[in-house]
């Protein structure tokens, strides 16, 4: 089992940034790529970014590649997604994920763990 917890989000304007937190725990955490992925009413749950923890799996979305940044704390098993440039279009939920299919890292699919979610709104 893993268990995930996002923190960070909220409301900022167009052009400003957040960083959002996923904190992973349990015993086989270590093994596992952990991806964001968001979702807007209506729509299909969209990849955002994975990464794993020894960083030889790291990647985002060309929707968002030059303004968000994937990276990882082992020591504290927080991975983190520095968003810049934020623009209306990124508002959504945003979820972390866990799974060990490294084949299938930027579909929903390919993870088997999932946090609550946490609101980042972005005004214009």
């Amino acid at each position: 089992q893993v268990q995930l917890v996002e923190s960070g989000g909220g409301l900022v304007q167009a052009g400003g940034s957040l960083r959002l937190s996923c904190a992973a725990s349990g015993r086989t955490v270590s093994r596992h790529v952990i991806g964001w992925f968001r979702q807007s009413p209506g729509k299909e749950r969209e990849f955002v970014a994975a990464i794993s923890w020894s960083e030889d799996i790291k990647g985002s979305a060309d929707s968002v590649k030059g303004r968000f940044t994937i990276s990882r704390d082992r020591a504290k098993a927080t991975v983190y997604l520095q968003m810049n440039s934020l623009k209306p279009e990124d508002t959504a939920v945003y979820l972390c994920a866990a799974g060990l299919k490294s084949t299938l890292v930027a579909t929903a699919r390919g993870y088997d763990y999932w946090g609550q979610g946490i609101q980042v709104t972005v005004s214009s």
